[in-house]
């Protein structure tokens, strides 16, 4: 088998590796975007602590 097959894949390369890439693309993104929204909650929580404070 040479790599020219390998990544062909009998015909159905276009399909297989579009189906990782899809499946990378969407694991990626239900890894990251909770991560940036309990960063943005954490600065929100923040603000609104520090906002609380000043008014002490």
């Amino acid at each position: 088998m040479t790599w020219s097959q390998f990544w062909a894949m009998g015909g159905f390369g276009g399909y297989v590796w579009s189906a990782y890439a899809f499946t990378a693309f969407i694991v990626t993104v239900n890894t990251v975007a909770p991560l940036l929204r309990r960063r943005a909650v954490r600065r929100q929580l923040r603000r609104e602590t520090e906002r609380g404070e000043e008014g002490l």
